[in-house]
């Protein structure tokens, strides 16, 4: 078990990146001010955090990536390479002839030379244009997992993504990726928490090496206002109350006891020290039997990356939102 303080990693099984740290700070936050985004950060670096997460979309690029070269210059850090990084390619990017140019754009951005993960932010192709969320549905295209997959093992082979991988892929998504690919995915990114544990597709996922990572591990996503399904458990309440813990503590010890890998978001240095120390310490084998019975509810569809209104004329919306407990 890992001592107060310090940050499990695991080694991804796809790729040459540095060993993944088992929390790691996402940074999607609507709008983005940049000099908050750069402190939160900051703040993260300061109380043990060495793995950060963007996208393209999110716009964070910038701030992240003027956080990391200020913590280098303070010495919080002795490098970059202390840092594990993760950018996402965008929908409207995921065409053959635009991967290593985003990629380039978001290395440009963050000032890297590299980022240690790069990953297709959703398995949904989107015609060529600007970063757009959402977007018209008639703009969504069929996906060409050969074609783009082959320009993300580019990325891989010329050293700007030390690991590639996949975010929102069902295990039917990744069936059609894993019979193209000369290079697997080291990591499916997806919405996983107590309320939505994604079994079926971890499963699939160890059989094949490819590490799951959880956004959205303290079901904060919800864009609707209805609650959070996570945060409000009485049965995480309950064992956080009998452990000593926050319920927030409870939910990322379980996904780690998963052998999953925790996106979580917070600008608040105290939260984010709390979201750490989760490390020394263990669920019972109640508690595991008790959240492993709680009704599961999958929070985010894909349809929140369209406009209401208008059609699909190229694709089969039922084939994008595959849902698998």
């Amino acid at each position: 078990m890992a001592s107060k303080g310090t940050v499990p990693e695991v080694a991804l099984k796809s790729g040459n990146a540095r060993p993944m740290p088992a929390v790691g700070m996402g940074t999607a936050v609507f709008p983005v001010v940049h000099e908050d985004t750069k402190n939160a950060v900051l703040a993260a670096i300061e109380v043990g955090y060495r793995h950060f997460d963007t996208a393209a979309l999110y716009r964070t690029e910038e701030p992240l990536g003027d956080a990391v070269a200020e913590a280098v210059r303070r010495g919080l850090l002795r490098s970059r390479d202390e840092v594990f990084v993760t950018s996402k390619l965008w929908c409207s990017q995921c065409h053959p002839e635009l991967v290593l140019p985003s990629l380039r754009e978001t290395l440009q951005n963050l000032k890297m030379e590299y980022v240690d993960l790069y990953l297709i932010h959703w398995p949904v192709r989107m015609k060529p244009g600007p970063l757009a969320f959402p977007n018209k549905k008639e703009n969504a295209l069929p996906f060409d997992f050969e074609g783009v997959w082959r320009a993300m093992e580019e990325c891989h082979r010329l050293g700007l993504a030390r690991a590639i991988g996949v975010s929102n892929f069902t295990t039917r998504h990744l069936d059609k990726l894993l019979a193209v690919a000369t290079v697997p995915p080291a990591v499916n990114q997806v919405e996983l928490n107590p309320v939505w544990q994604q079994r079926t597709l971890r499963d699939y996922c160890a059989a094949r090496g490819v590490h799951v990572a959880a956004w959205s591990p303290l079901g904060g996503q919800n864009w609707g206002g209805k609650g959070n399904a996570v945060l409000e458990s009485p049965v995480l309440a309950e064992i956080a109350q009998a452990r000593g813990k926050t319920v927030a503590q409870v939910s990322l010890r379980w996904i780690y006891e998963q052998g999953v890998t925790s996106i979580v978001k917070s600008h608040n240095k105290e939260r984010l020290r709390q979201n750490l120390e989760i490390f020394d310490w263990e669920l019972t084998e109640e508690d595991r039997v008790k959240i492993s019975q709680i009704p599961q509810k999958k929070l985010v569809q894909f349809e929140i990356l369209f406009l209401p209104d208008g059609e699909f004329t190229s694709v089969d919306p039922a084939e994008m939102n595959i849902q698998e407990e």
